[in-house]
């Protein structure tokens, strides 16, 4: 079921490349905040679409359109983050406040406890948030579905914690494994034509070749982070969201 998750995924995030550029293009104007909430609006269409799908239901990407409700909906699912992304936060500093004010080996203790504790709790409360979100697609968008921590945690159960974890594990690598995958074979395009124009460059009188060698490096950091912020990151996006939401699906 979970490797059915993912070639649905695969092949859903694929389904229309002109979505991947204008994400791209969000993305790009992030800095002006207001995109932000434009691409984790979009997102959750994403998720809604596969909450009330099936897998291979052939669901067609959302469009970009009534942009007003898809900000809107962008505003809920990060104030939902950042919701849940508190709680370690919290727990984090308390503990760094008592190790504080302990001595070097005890605070040092505590500090690592606490470390510990932060990162269980954040890694549930990352699992939690992703269910929230869908939950709260399940649920016609109703914003408190993203916090009923009971009707969640049921889901969860449902589930399974296991399908959850090994689900989200294989999202982790597979997300870091196609992102490095894609960096690694444009540095090296890049890098082999850097260093063949280093050697004609040295070879000939002019050595212009060998000034624009910098030129050609440069051009590959720049094709490096165009690929990735208009085309691998937003199908990554897309990707792990539709997986989520039909993970969403096991329970129903």
């Amino acid at each position: 079921m979970i490797l059915d998750i993912y070639k649905d995924s695969f092949e859903y995030a694929a389904k229309d490349w002109k979505t991947l550029i204008v994400l791209g293009v969000f993305c790009l104007l992030s800095f002006l905040l207001i995109p932000i909430f434009l691409i984790t609006g979009y997102i959750y269409r994403v998720v809604d679409n596969a909450v009330h799908g099936v897998i291979n239901g052939r669901d067609p990407l959302p469009e970009f359109n009534d942009i007003v409700d898809m900000f809107i909906d962008g505003v809920k699912v990060v104030i939902v983050q950042i919701v849940y992304l508190i709680v370690p936060i919290i727990i984090f500093l308390i503990f760094a406040a008592i190790a504080s004010s302990l001595n070097n080996a005890i605070g040092a203790v505590i500090m690592m406890l606490g470390c510990l504790i932060s990162i269980i709790v954040g890694i549930i409360c990352c699992l939690m948030t992703q269910m929230g979100i869908c939950h709260m697609a399940y649920n016609d968008g109703a914003f408190s579905k993203a916090f009923e921590i009971r009707e969640i945690k049921e889901v969860i159960d449902e589930i399974g914690w296991f399908n959850c974890i090994i689900t989200y594990l294989g999202l982790i690598i597979i997300t870091v494994s196609i992102a490095s995958v894609v960096t690694i074979i444009i540095g090296l395009i890049f890098t082999i034509l850097g260093f063949s124009g280093a050697i004609l460059g040295s070879a000939t009188a002019g050595g212009m070749m060998a000034a624009a060698t910098g030129g050609i490096f440069i051009l590959g950091i720049l094709m490096n982070i165009f690929v990735s912020m208009f085309i691998v990151g937003p199908y990554l996006s897309i990707f792990n969201y539709r997986s989520i939401g039909l993970l969403y699906t096991m329970q129903i």
